[in-house]
């Protein structure tokens, strides 16, 4: 699945990076907590969430996360998005929330990682 299939499934909005659509994705990641991001280790994955800081970016780009959608009508601001633009990190917006554009990409192919166990 390609970055441009999220954006279509979740008729979504390219806040930038238009030209890294074809990026392929292979796997997601649903948070709001950039701890739990960071310990998530699947490369080529997309990132959802309702956090809208810079903070996001670059936790992005230390994980090798190809895509951020930001769910819940969030909208990146000036900086996030040239910082986005710097890293090749697209950046999507749409209104669904975070449960339900996770399963629409869950029912489309797209998985998470492995499961925890204690």
């Amino acid at each position: 699945m390609t970055v441009r299939d999220i954006r279509d499934i979740l008729g979504a909005r390219v806040a930038c990076g238009e030209e890294f659509l074809d990026k392929e994705v292979h796997s997601a990641c649903g948070s709001d907590m950039m701890s739990d991001v960071l310990a998530f280790l699947k490369e080529q994955a997309v990132l959802l969430t309702g956090l809208c800081n810079p903070q996001v970016v670059r936790t992005a780009e230390m994980m090798d996360i190809v895509c951020i959608v930001f769910v819940r009508g969030k909208k990146p601001d000036e900086a996030m998005i040239e910082l986005a633009m710097e890293r090749e990190i697209p950046l999507l917006c749409t209104g669904h929330r975070m449960f339900s554009a996770c399963g629409m990409l869950y029912e489309k192919g797209i998985r998470g990682g492995a499961t925890y166990s204690e």
